[in-house]
C-alpha cells in the first residue's frame, strides 16, 4: 500500500479497552471497602461487614451505595449526629453487641425513608432517644439493654415500630415502680401499667407540697402581723396611761385657786 494507505491505517481509533478498564477502576475506588472490613457480594447489592473488628467509632469511609451494613460486636460507645447521612440506599443496619450509651438526636438522619431494620440490641442504652428513632419506619430491636422504665420510655415506645421477634425480650433494668424491675416491659404495658401515672402522681404531690408551703408562709405572716399590731396597741395604751392627769373643777364659776 502507498503512503496514503499507511496514513489511513494510523488514523484508525485505538480500542476502548483501556478507557473501560480505567472507568471500572474508578468505580471500584468509589466502592472500596473500609479498613478492617469485608465487602462480600450480596445478590448484587453492596454489603459491608465490619463485625468484631475492634472498632471504637463508626467508620467514615463507608461506600455511599451500601445496602447492608454490619457493625456488630465492636466497642462503639456512641452514635454521633449524621453518622449515616450519606448512606441513602441503606436498608439494614446492625449495631448490636456494642457499648452504645448515647445516640445523637440526628444520628440516623437521611435513613428515614429506606431503612427497614435497625438492630440496637445488646448495648448499654438506658433511655430511648425519641428524636433519633421516632422518625424511622424501620423495625427496631432494643432487647438486652439496661432500660430505665419511666414515662419518657413509655411515650417513646408508642412511636417506634418494634421488631416483633425480639419485643418480648425488652425488660426493665431499673424502674420508677420497683415491682417491675427485671420484668418484660411489653407485658407490663399490655397489662395496663402506666409509668406516666406515677410521674403525674409525683408531680401532683410536689405541687401540693409547694402550695402547702406557700399557705404556711401566708399564715405565718398574718399571725406575725396581728401580734405586732397587738404589741403596738398595748404599748400605745401604756403610754397613754403614763401621761399625768389634770384635775377638773366641779364648779365652773368658782375662781381658780
Amino acid at each position: 500500500m502507498g503512503p496514503t494507505g499507511k496514513q489511513s491505517l494510523s488514523s484508525v481509533p485505538a480500542p476502548m479497552g483501556g478507557s473501560c478498564l480505567l472507568l471500572l477502576f474508578c468505580l471500584r475506588l468509589g466502592t472500596s471497602c473500609p479498613q478492617s472490613c469485608q465487602c462480600p457480594d450480596h445478590d448484587g447489592a453492596v454489603a459491608v461487614h465490619c463485625s468484631a473488628s475492634g472498632l471504637q467509632e463508626i467508620p467514615k469511609d463507608i461506600p455511599a451505595n451500601t445496602v447492608f451494613l454490619k457493625l456488630d460486636a465492636n466497642k462503639i460507645a456512641r452514635v454521633p449526629n449524621g453518622a449515616f447521612q450519606h448512606l441513602s440506599q441503606l436498608r439494614e443496619l446492625d449495631l448490636s453487641q456494642n457499648a452504645i450509651e448515647t445516640i445523637g438526636p440526628a444520628a440516623f438522619s437521611g435513613l428515614a425513608g429506606g431503612l427497614r431494620l435497625l438492630d440496637l440490641s445488646h448495648n448499654r442504652i438506658r433511655r430511648i432517644p425519641k428524636d433519633a428513632l421516632g422518625k424511622l419506619s424501620a423495625k427496631i430491636r432494643l432487647s438486652h439493654n439496661p432500660l430505665h422504665c419511666e414515662c419518657a420510655l413509655q411515650e417513646a415506645l408508642w412511636e417506634l415500630k418494634l421488631d416483633p421477634d425480639s419485643v418480648d425480650e425488652i425488660a426493665c433494668h431499673t424502674s420508677v415502680q420497683e415491682e417491675y424491675v427485671g420484668k418484660p416491659l411489653i407485658q407490663a404495658l399490655d397489662a395496663g401499667v402506666s409509668f406516666c401515672s406515677t410521674h403525674h402522681k409525683t408531680t401532683d404531690v410536689a405541687m401540693l407540697v409547694t402550695m402547702f408551703g406557700w399557705f404556711a408562709m401566708v399564715i405565718t405572716y398574718v399571725v406575725y402581723y396581728v401580734r405586732q399590731n397587738q404589741e403596738d396597741a398595748r404599748r400605745h395604751l401604756e403610754y397613754l396611761k403614763s401621761l399625768p392627769s389634770t384635775p377638773v373643777s366641779k364648779d365652773p364659776l368658782s375662781p381658780a385657786s
